[in-house]
């Protein structure tokens, strides 16, 4: 079991627990692999969903390409490749089913203040999600009035194209996600191997490679994870979740905090990257008082 203990001055003040499992077996190490709860894929399925985009032959550029799998921050660069999607390929935002929520960056929510803006569904953080959603229903001739409907072609095309990634040959639960469309579910081990799946689109995986901050933004433990390795690609989803992906060793692993921490998912997920020697990311796990004395120390134990 994955644990991540908030130790300040000998005595566990947090305890957060998880799984990790990984899409094949490293020696050295004892993930939960046997670990068959399924889960909602939530925005992990993000890079997966993006796959229809390269296998329709959507024409759009890496930067564009890296946005539509995206769980991004809001921040004006997004919106800057949002809006140009929007103009090349002729979408309308009144067609968005995304909703609207206020950026996940805090100092792009700021600037709106100052600015006065009020955020629209492009500043949602799913909105990538949905323009490629409905790209792909222009380029199919399908409704996309309707295109958030379990039924319509095109959600019926993306559950497929994941359980064929995925490995999945049995139906497992679905549910709505919060931007509104379909979301599946899956043992985390499919999820897993759905991501190793994705070296199969080299240019997909360079796209988000080479567009981190468009791929997430402000403080996203995604972009971090990217920016500061070599070889790893990582998507979180919310619930606690993330996949990181070594397209060099071709193997993944994914983290499940229960209690969805985020920020004990990115101690979890630093400390993973260390130990299996996919990175060397520096971070700063001690407990500190406000003027800065350092009273304990975060513990991840795998």
């Amino acid at each position: 079991m994955l644990k991540v203990e908030y130790v300040r001055d000998g005595l566990i003040e947090e305890l957060h627990t998880g799984v990790w499992v990984t899409a094949k077996p490293i020696k050295g190490f004892s993930p939960d692999n046997d670990h068959n709860t399924p889960y909602f894929l939530r925005s992990c399925a993000k890079p997966l969903q993006g796959t229809l985009l390269v296998d329709y032959g959507i024409e759009l550029t890496p930067e564009e390409l890296a946005f539509c799998c995206a769980s991004h921050a809001g921040e004006d660069c997004h919106i800057k490749v949002a809006t140009k999607i929007m103009k090349n390929l002729r979408i309308n935002d009144m067609w968005l089913k995304c909703g609207v929520h206020a950026p996940l960056s805090k100092s792009m929510q700021n600037k709106m203040i100052v600015r006065g803006d009020i955020p629209t569904p492009l500043h949602n953080n799913c909105s990538g999600k949905h323009l490629g959603f409905l790209a792909l229903c222009l380029a199919n001739g399908w409704d996309v009035n309707t295109y958030e409907e379990p039924t319509h072609p095109l959600q019926v095309a993306v559950k497929e194209k994941i359980y064929n990634l995925c490995g999945v040959t049995k139906d497992y639960p679905m549910t709505t996600d919060g931007c509104g469309v379909p979301i599946v579910s899956m043992p985390l081990k499919n999820l897993a191997q759905g991501f190793v799946s994705l070296l199969k689109y080299p240019q997909l995986l360079q796209a988000i490679k080479a567009n981190p901050y468009i791929f997430g933004g402000e403080n996203r433990t995604d972009t971090e994870i990217i920016s500061k390795t070599e070889n790893l690609i990582a998507k979180v989803g919310a619930g606690g979740l993330c996949v990181v992906l070594n397209v060099k060793e071709c193997n993944a692993f994914v983290v499940k905090i229960n209690d969805a921490s985020t920020e004990a998912r990115r101690f979890a997920l630093f400390e993973i990257i260390n130990r299996l020697g996919w990175g060397d990311i520096k971070y700063d796990n001690r407990i500190k008082t406000i003027a800065g004395k350092v009273v304990g120390q975060v513990v991840v134990s795998v």
